[in-house]
């Protein structure tokens, strides 16, 4: 019951906070939006390598990525376009000092979902980035075969079923699928749903998939929720 508490106190912090991971070598820069972007309620990632940054997103799944095409290990062309074969749903927004319409055209051409020049207005940022996310399905109903989830209203249903769930449950049921037909590790889903600030342990996360399980799966013929042994979970559509 206390361990339940818990967990429901910290969800209540994160829930519905979208994460967004730039990867940029400038430090003030970073730093910066760091700031700006904690003060409009998102969850902030940072790395400043190409290489940090693809870990990052390894570990941790983004909702949306500002990367800088100047980076002192890996071309940001490359990086860009290892994300979009690895992860072709999460929106890629491209930080750049080159702004003629030849160096745009050629970096929404290697998959990026948008392009912003340095320098730049954060609010301008905050803007591109909120478009980013509606238009890349961030809506309030959630859907995998017959589940069906209303963030908006805090409902559940599995066919004509409707699923009672803790917020905690609610949180990560959102995260697997958001991430559906693509693994998450245990890792991932404790900072996404529990927080990096959370001394909570990975194990956690295994009872409450068996939460879900009970709930989500238990009941019905079709299995969503899966187990890839030595990796994490995953919601498959199919």
């Amino acid at each position: 019951m206390l361990l339940r508490q818990v967990c429901n106190i910290i969800w209540v912090d994160n829930f519905m906070k979208e994460k967004i991971l730039f990867i940029e070598d400038e430090k003030d820069l970073q730093m910066s939006l760091r700031i700006f972007f904690l003060e409009k309620n998102f969850q902030v990632q940072q790395a400043y390598s190409g290489a940090e940054g693809l870990k990052k997103i390894e570990d941790s799944v983004p909702d949306i990525i500002v990367l800088d095409l100047g980076l002192p290990d890996i071309q940001g062309e490359v990086v860009c376009q290892q994300i979009k074969t690895d992860y072709p749903n999460i929106p890629v927004i491209i930080l750049t000092a080159k702004n003629t319409p030849k160096d745009i055209v050629t970096g929404l051409g290697m998959g990026a979902d948008d392009y912003v020049p340095k320098p730049f207005d954060l609010e301008e940022l905050l803007a591109r980035i909120k478009a980013r996310l509606h238009k890349n399905g961030h809506s309030s109903v959630l859907e995998v075969a017959d589940l069906k989830m209303d963030l908006e209203n805090y409902e559940v249903a599995r066919g004509d079923k409707k699923i009672i769930l803790t917020p905690t449950e609610f949180s990560l049921l959102e995260y697997l699928i958001r991430n559906r037909d693509h693994v998450v590790t245990r890792d991932s889903i404790l900072n996404r749903v529990w927080s990096y600030e959370s001394d909570v342990q990975t194990r956690v996360v295994d009872v409450y998939i068996g939460y879900l399980r009970k709930k989500i799966d238990k009941p019905f013929k079709n299995k969503l929720i899966h187990n890839v042994r030595g990796f994490g979970y995953t919601i498959k559509t199919t």
